[in-house]
């Protein structure tokens, strides 16, 4: 039995809570007072247990479950549901992987998971599926992920691994006591900042920077965006064309090395292939010197601000900062390839407050000092499938079963996939062009699918498992980019006849005989103090004094002190290369890549290059569509995680997700503030509501992600989108052959005042249902 909590705390994606009570009523979730800057989408929480879209008893849509897989996929968003027992949906969905499996083996099983819909160490929804999908015999996966797919792939063949992407970065206490210049490409915006997927005790970044400033530092944002980086006062503001950051860091390279700014000695040392980036840099192969005047014409930065900020960055300690969002774009591998061969110009890498780092304030923690250790989660298990494919090449895949395709160096081929199952993630939001997703959505003869709500991916599945919220379960959470471990008690009862990912894992498990090897035995209790059990001894290992366990699930937050030393990424390769060599082909950061280069792939060169973007303001696309669209994290939720609760609602405008605009370009198309208006280029539409606002560079909108895809006609294939989802706008391209990263960043629209009669929000709204077969009764509405 676990011990009753002296106060519940539950633990989020955006912060760690405590409950409140008022008149045996819960009424509110409290940030902890350890958190300096709470966020404040914990407000939807509460009032979406039981709103309207609830998912309350496991439903099959109506043709699947009368016809089967037979029934094809083209009912998908259109059909009614038909609510069944738990025993008939396990039933079915258990046959429907044993059929699979059998038939076609386990690689025609596509196991579709991201990771978010639970912080938790052991309701960890990836986790949950990948060990259930395991334990049966294993399914085709995915890798990568859609924040940082192009830069995961081009990190490692200049670094030889990972470190400043996804760890090991320099703190921003360091940053903060160090840095003269912190040049920020994409901006360090506190909305995305607020959101971190292990859980959060502290948010971390408007402290930094207040810190920061306050010793002196100077912050250049290089954005499209003047609101996207946090700061008092404002910080200095390039506004950048979208997706031409590669051509200006071109444009500073230049003059550090005409006005002998170079550190050569350092280029030297510890790096190999400058030469060959400099021949391209000057021009000596295409008649094109890369300067300050050649980088103004492609980013809309003058010339001499492109001069200046290079000897500032050359006379000062200088941080140059990258955001994730600037490689998800046509060719984005380049920015951050460019961005370390600009640090090692400089020569301040592995120096205190000097070189580079990616993804701070992307989310929250990334440059946090934290202790080195390895919190424990649910083991996965070993999966006797081979096979995977990029994360953002899914419907490719499913499209093109059997074609061929390049990726990091290998001629690979899309597997035949016939039944996908997803727990964790909504692909109808953070995947890009949605009509084309949609056509390949009807390829699978089955889609089962666990939620908590009836959004587009529950919409467009034949069964779907009702799944509890964070709220009505017990979990622990730790992050690794975060000093705590908290327990998140339930303080709320399963919604109708919800159950958690764990429940109807371990139900199919019994039923295809594989219960034992699913579960070893362990309930949700026996877990939760096995993994604790776990962090108890590795917290020791680390220096870290854990507490009991009946201590600490009382307790429910366990905050831990800063490491005594300072973390300064590649400081120790630069205090002795030759006894700290990278893990890179030389031992050095590779400013060429001969790997690369010998894949021989024309959209990405072995080094550092300007490859202009198929859809940018300075291509011809944009005389047809002639305003850059920029689709980025929103403010009132964690993708589209709560767009239904009440926190994301009051800040949509006329009930859509509201699309800023630059009053000039308003003005140009007779639009006024708060007009609703229609969005579109040649692959789909929206609707949207207009505010005016000056903080983004003339020919840019910006349309955030995560209002739930709400078609005006869900059995059209390219209906209007009603709700302002801009992913019926994006690209589906990969970045290029190297990383097969998303590029929804480099998308192209037009804005025009919508006429007639404006059409009903309806994403909230659950979906028709329809009477089971046997009862005989008429048709029903939930």
């Amino acid at each position: 039995m676990l011990p009753e909590p002296e106060k519940p705390t539950v633990a989020t994606h955006w912060g760690t809570y405590r409950a409140r009570w008022e008149g045996g009523r819960l009424t509110a979730l409290d940030p902890v007072a350890e958190d300096p800057d709470p966020s404040p989408i914990a407000n939807s929480m509460i009032d979406a247990l039981d709103n309207p879209s609830r998912i309350l008893r496991p439903a099959v849509r109506r043709s699947f479950l009368e016809k089967g897989h037979v029934a094809g996929g083209a009912g998908r968003g259109a059909e009614p549901f038909v609510e069944v027992s738990w025993e008939e949906a396990l039933d079915l969905a258990a046959a429907e992987l044993d059929r699979v499996r059998k038939e076609h083996g386990n690689s025609a099983i596509y196991g579709g998971s991201y990771g978010w819909a639970s912080a938790g160490r052991f309701h960890h929804a990836q986790s949950q599926i990948h060990r259930f999908l395991n334990t049966i015999g294993g399914y085709t996966r995915s890798v990568q992920n859609y924040s940082y797919a192009a830069a995961d792939a081009i990190v490692p063949h200049v670094l030889g691994d990972k470190r400043g992407l996804v760890s090991r970065h320099t703190t921003w206490d360091v940053i903060a006591r160090e840095s003269g210049l912190i040049v920020m490409f994409g901006g360090a915006p506190r909305k995305n900042a607020q959101v971190s997927s292990g859980g959060i005790a502290r948010h971390i970044v408007s402290e930094a920077i207040a810190t920061a400033q306050r010793n002196g530092a100077e912050i250049v944002s290089v954005s499209p965006i003047r609101d996207d980086t946090v700061g008092d006062p404002a910080p200095e503001w390039l506004p950048i064309r979208p997706t031409s950051d590669v051509a200006l860091m071109l444009g500073l390279a230049h003059t550090l090395a005409v006005e002998g700014l170079t550190n050569r000695a350092f280029l030297d040392r510890y790096t190999t292939g400058y030469d060959r980036f400099e021949a391209y840099l000057f021009g000596r192969h295409d008649g094109t010197p890369k300067d300050a005047d050649w980088a103004a014409s492609q980013t809309d930065i003058p010339a001499e601000t492109i001069r200046g900020l290079a000897r500032r960055m050359a006379a000062t300690r200088t941080f140059i900062m990258m955001a994730w969002s600037l490689q998800r774009a046509d060719h984005g591998e380049q920015p951050y390839f460019m961005a370390i061969t600009l640090a090692a110009m400089l020569g301040q890498i592995g120096l205190p407050g000097g070189g580079f780092g990616f993804g701070y304030a992307s989310v929250n923690g990334i440059g946090n000092d934290v202790p080195e250790m390895s919190w424990p989660s649910l083991p996965q298990g070993n999966n006797a499938v081979a096979d995977f494919i990029p994360v953002a090449r899914i419907a490719d895949m499913l499209l093109g079963p059997g074609e061929a395709y390049d990726f990091n160096g290998e001629r690979r081929r899309y597997p035949d996939i016939r039944l996908v199952y997803w727990a964790g993630g909504n692909p109808f939001h953070h995947h890009q062009d949605l009509n084309r997703l949609r056509r390949a959505w009807q390829r699978p003869e089955t889609i089962i699918v666990h939620e908590s709500w009836w959004n587009p991916l529950a919409r467009h599945a034949d069964i779907v498992f009702p799944a509890t919220t964070a709220l009505e379960r017990n979990d622990i959470a730790a992050a690794s980019r975060d000093r705590f471990i908290s327990a998140s008690h339930r303080i709320a009862e399963p919604a109708g006849e919800a159950r958690d990912d764990f429940a109807i894992f371990a139900g199919l498990a019994a039923r295809l005989g594989v219960e034992e090897a699913f579960t070893d035995g362990r309930d949700e209790e026996g877990w939760l103090r096995h993994l604790y059990g776990i962090a108890r001894q590795r917290g020791s290992e680390a220096g870290l004094d854990l507490p009991d366990f009946e201590t600490f699930w009382r307790a429910g937050l366990c905050l831990f002190p800063a490491p005594a030393k300072d973390s300064n990424l590649l400081d120790d390769f630069r205090d002795e290369p030759e006894a700290n060599p990278l893990p890179t082909p030389s031992g050095r950061i590779e400013l060429f890549s001969e790997t690369i280069a010998g894949f021989g792939y024309d959209d990405c060169p072995g080094h550092a290059a300007w490859l202009e973007p198929r859809e940018w303001l300075g291509s011809p696309a944009a005389a047809r569509f002639p305003l850059h669209l920029l689709s980025n994290q929103p403010k009132t939720r964690l993708h589209s995680q709560y767009d239904s609760g009440s926190h994301s609602r009051a800040h949509k405008l006329h009930g859509r997700e509201p699309i800023r605009m630059h009053p000039d370009d308003a003005a140009a198309r007779g639009i006024a503030d708060g007009d609703i208006v229609r969005v579109f280029n040649a692959r789909g539409a929206c609707l949207s509501a207009v505010r005016l606002s000056d903080t983004l560079r003339p020919g840019v909108v910006q349309l955030s992600t995560g209002a739930w895809y709400d078609p005006l006609d869900p059995g059209a294939p390219d209906s209007l989108d009603k709700h302002g989802n801009p992913n019926v706008l994006t690209r589906d391209e990969g970045t290029s052959r190297l990383g097969q990263g998303p590029s929804a960043q480099s998308c192209l629209v037009e804005v025009e005042r919508f006429e007639g009669e404006v059409p009903e929000i309806t994403a909230f709204d659950p979906p028709a249902f329809a009477a089971h077969p046997s009862s005989g009764a008429t048709k029903k509405h939930g």
